[in-house]
């Protein structure tokens, strides 16, 4: 695989890792099986709904906290175990927790960030999977904003960010303009 970053860091991406027919079933399962939240976050001081909906599924403790909010995990399911499976096959790597996010349209988006939080360690390993609707991940350099990097995460794909990405790059899913179908992403982590 070749990294897709020009540099200070490792991001790798294979669009096909499910197929159509996989993709599909696991993004009707993933809708109606998840216990999805839409709560609210503190961004700069004030109180907002997220723009989205969100879950948190893994081990036991496996507690995350960002944006002025705490998740305590609930237990996998054998769907997220069946996904989580191939990805940590693909990546080589084993995962303890997921944060799954609901676009349930244009309007929902996840602002710029990095996924820095204390409980992932220094260097994490993040592998994200998309079902549903194609949306771009926007990369943007943090110490040199006109360096920028953008991919369409298909139906079916896994995004890999490791090494020192999170300290050198923000990435988002902005909102569009024109109206687009629904995208379910799991973002496998390992909390510390």
């Amino acid at each position: 695989m070749i990294n897709i970053l020009p540099k200070d860091g490792e991001v790798f991406y294979k669009p096909d890792l499910f197929s159509l027919a996989e993709s599909q079933q696991f993004f009707r399962s993933l809708k109606e099986e998840i216990k999805w939240r839409h709560e609210p976050i503190v961004l700069f001081g004030k109180q907002i709904m997220q723009p989205r909906l969100t879950a948190w599924y893994g081990d036991e403790n496996k507690v995350i906290r960002y944006s002025g909010i705490s998740m305590q995990p609930l237990p996998w399911t054998p769907v997220l175990n069946e996904i989580k499976t191939r990805v940590e096959s693909f990546s080589e790597v084993s995962f303890n927790s997921v944060l799954l996010n609901q676009y349930r349209n244009e309007s929902d988006s996840m602002g710029w960030h990095r996924d820095n939080e204390k409980e992932l360690g220094p260097n994490p390993v993040i592998a994200s999977v998309s079902f549903g609707a194609t949306r771009t991940f926007h990369f943007r350099h943090a110490d040199d904003s006109k360096l920028k990097k953008i991919i369409p995460l298909s139906d079916g794909s896994c995004l890999i960010m490791q090494g020192s990405t999170q300290h050198h790059w923000y990435h988002s899913i902005p909102k569009l303009t024109k109206p687009i179908n629904p995208r379910i992403n799991l973002t496998f982590r390992i909390i510390k």
